[in-house]
């Protein structure tokens, strides 16, 4: 059966919430996530091997962007979806979404360093891991922030149509 159209209140007319699809689609979308993640992360040469001639060219041209800039920023892209994914599945739950990270990226670290000869374990990459989770995380908030016409500016919470500003809790 398909979904229900929505009703005005943001609920289809059987009564799940759009934030439970949500919820259903990250909870999908981060399955294949992790099978990507997992694939990349123990892989048993390192993903850039072949790239090392194009990157020394890109750091010749542009000496700001080194390897070592390259692959800290690419940790962080990389593991921004799981920060995204992680709040859609974790709604009520988000506290836990850098805390998850940290531990995924951690398991990947200690895993490459055990069995992947050619991999090399990082505290930098764990970092940079973490970082692009908190970030994937900060998304979704701020996204969150936006649609629901909240501003929040210092300590107060001002909504379109509100006559007062509301005391933000926390």
């Amino acid at each position: 059966m398909t979904d229900a159209p929505l009703a005005f209140d943001g609920q289809s007319d059987r009564g799940a919430p759009d934030a439970d699809r949500a919820r259903r689609t990250g909870l999908r979308l981060l399955v294949l996530y992790g099978a990507a993640l997992a694939v990349i992360a123990f892989w048993p040469t390192p993903v850039d091997r072949d790239a090392t001639g194009l990157l020394r060219e890109i750091a010749r041209v542009v000496p700001l962007l080194t390897y070592d800039v390259v692959e800290f920023t690419a940790n962080v892209a990389l593991f921004m979806p799981l920060g995204v994914l992680l709040a859609l599945a974790l709604p009520r739950r988000r506290a836990l979404v850098v805390p998850v990270a940290l531990a995924v990226t951690m398991i990947i670290e200690l895993g490459q360093a055990a069995f992947l000869a050619e991999r090399t374990a990082s505290l930098r990459d764990i970092f940079a891991n973490t970082l692009g989770a908190a970030l994937g995380l900060l998304i979704v908030v701020i996204a969150e922030r936006a649609s629901s016409g909240a501003v929040v500016v210092a300590d107060r919470i001002t909504r379109p149509g509100d006559g007062e500003d509301v005391e933000r809790q926390g």
